[in-house]
């Protein structure tokens, strides 16, 4: 299974919120970009907007072959 290509796309934003965003992604061990898209996951389901579930990369070594 292979991952959807993500949407890029600029965003700006006011120095002080991209720092307060930096320091919550630290302190939950995510890259900014990760904290931004779970920030706004958490803001539509509180809005009541359903999304599905994000398609993860499979992470770690693949399984061996028997041979």
């Amino acid at each position: 299974m292979s991952v959807p290509p993500k949407k890029a796309f600029p965003l700006r934003l006011d120095p002080a919120l991209y720092a307060a965003i930096e320091r919550s992604a630290a302190s939950d061990l995510r890259s900014v970009n990760a904290q931004v898209e779970c920030l706004l996951r958490e803001a539509l389901g509180r809005r009541g907007v359903k999304l599905a579930e994000p398609v993860r990369a499979r992470r770690g070594r693949p399984p061996k072959e028997d041979q």
